[in-house]
């Protein structure tokens, strides 16, 4: 049985799940908007990774007898200065998400929650990624 505050924390973390592909549907619309369809591409396979984390967290918090309660999705933003503007915004956007995951890592361990710390290493290692990924398509665009 999954302890009430991991449970509030995941709850939390499900709605910035949901609320990044939301972000990343607008960055999608704005790009296609623009005439970038290949960044409006790219913004939309994000969109649909960022679902799948938060589903995937979704049925984890189920599958440990919690309960999953949904809140309000913000509006995201729906136009930005520039391409590179965009960037920087995802980028910062996945720095902010890495914090919320490291944070509920660390109150996995204090309330020794082996199952979800283990649960939580893929989403650890999956922030590397996705920082390094928005951090180099915005050095690119920075040239």
């Amino acid at each position: 049985m999954i302890k009430s505050e991991i449970e509030k924390a995941f709850n939390a973390q499900i709605n910035r799940e949901f609320f990044s592909s939301y972000l990343y549907l607008s960055m999608s619309a704005y790009f296609q908007d623009i005439n970038l369809l290949g960044f409006a591409h790219w913004m939309r396979i994000q969109a649909q990774e960022e679902l799948l984390h938060a589903t995937k967290m979704f049925d984890f918090v189920l599958e440990r007898g919690g309960r999953v309660i949904l809140d309000k999705i913000d509006k995201p933003e729906n136009t930005w200065q520039s391409p590179i503007a965009a960037f920087e915004a995802a980028y910062k956007h996945e720095i902010f998400i890495t914090e919320n995951i490291n944070n509920l890592v660390s109150l996995a361990i204090e309330h020794k929650d082996y199952a979800s710390n283990s649960f939580l290493q893929w989403f650890v290692n999956e922030q590397v990624e996705e920082e390094a990924t928005a951090d180099e398509i915005l050095k690119k665009l920075k040239l």
